[in-house]
């Protein structure tokens, strides 16, 4: 049976050459932590996110240096970019004329309806969907006052967000409804889904450092998606962003959805183990993260049991005592010295691929 649920309709839209709505596959987001003005880092780091998977990049935009390095940032990257902007509706103009694919603004936040008015015919102009992000400790005063911190404070921003502008005659949009707990982000899609058919990009935002965030995000956006609910989605870390697309793609693959190169399944220890498996574990995941082929990959403690329990791996290792056996499908193909088990199964699926 499904995890998931019959997907949610919903209109479709493209940032840049990746697809959002019912109609593509969901999508992978991040977002950068270098100065955006820092060209070189902030490229080095989108280049290491795209090897990693990331569909679309998100970048801060809090004046207009950051602005205008967009333009040469975007001469460098093959992935859509995303500008994020707040308040200024300047930043927002000069971000889609520097060569954004698309703008994360909040319309009740960036100022009367001119201001408004001049960011969508620029968006307009440039062919660019707007997301309306919506954030549970930012919301408008006269809606935190009637509804507090609320799903249903969320909720009511959003559409009333998506009316400024639809009644300018805007229809490329999609939204995000964040919050830091998974209670209220996941009742908040909920809600908001029948009510609409814009595309969702869905996360828990302030999820926190790797294993809270890694948690709260499994539950939240894998809830989330398992309903049917949410188009494109960025887990949020306290880490460096490769993390965040690696936990995306696994939510993805647990749930079915999508999967993006090599599986790997790995033993818990036990006293049997004589080889630091952990380091092995994630030395080897590091690697595999850049591998393309759909291959279930086994990192076992022992050979003991290893190459039986992993049997439906395609290949793995098991260590030894100093030695170590690399296998497939169950059956132990080589005997290796233990400091090599790594290069050896890399250079395996390598072969496997040729």
């Amino acid at each position: 049976m499904s995890l998931v649920k019959e997907r949610r309709k919903t209109r479709q839209i493209k940032v840049g050459s990746v697809g959002v709505g019912s109609d593509s596959i969901v999508s992978v987001q991040s977002m950068t932590n270098t100065y955006t003005r820092d060209v070189e880092s902030t490229v080095h780091q989108i280049h290491g996110l795209t090897r990693a998977g990331c569909d679309i990049i998100r970048v801060a935009v809090p004046d207009m240096e950051d602005a205008r390095a967009i333009q040469e940032i975007k001469d460098r990257i093959n992935i859509p970019l995303i500008a994020d902007i707040h308040f200024d509706f300047r930043l927002a103009i000069a971000s889609a004329e520097a060569g954004a694919d698309a703008l994360r603004i909040n319309p009740g936040n960036i100022g009367d309806e001119k201001k408004i008015k001049k960011v969508v015919d620029c968006a307009r102009a440039h062919s660019l969907p707007i997301r309306v992000g919506v954030n549970a400790g930012s919301l408008e005063k006269q809606i935190e006052k009637k509804h507090g911190t609320t799903a249903e404070g969320m909720v009511e921003s959003a559409l009333s967000n998506i009316r400024i502008l639809e009644d300018l005659g805007f229809y490329d949009i999609k939204v995000s409804l964040k919050a830091s707990d998974v209670e209220r982000t996941v009742r908040a899609y909920e809600m908001l889904a029948p009510k609409t058919d814009v595309p969702f990009h869905v996360g828990v935002t302030e999820a926190g450092g790797l294993f809270a965030g890694i948690t709260k995000s499994a539950l939240g956006i894998g809830m989330i998606l398992s309903k049917g609910i949410g188009d494109t989605i960025r887990v949020s870390l306290t880490r460096d962003p490769v993390e965040e697309i690696r936990t995306g793609y696994e939510i993805l693959r647990a749930l079915g959805l999508r999967s993006r190169g090599p599986e790997l399944i790995s033993c818990p220890t036990c006293g049997r183990c004589r080889i630091n498996l952990f380091k092995i574990a994630e030395d080897a995941e590091k690697a595999l993260l850049e591998r393309s082929q759909e291959i279930k990959v086994a990192i076992m403690g022992c050979v003991v049991n290893g190459p039986g329990e992993a049997k439906e791996a395609d290949i793995g290792i098991a260590g030894g005592d100093g030695r170590g056996i690399l296998f497939k499908k169950g059956k132990i193909v080589k005997k290796v010295d233990q400091d090599r088990l790594v290069e050896v199964l890399l250079d395996e699926i390598d072969k496997m691929e040729k």
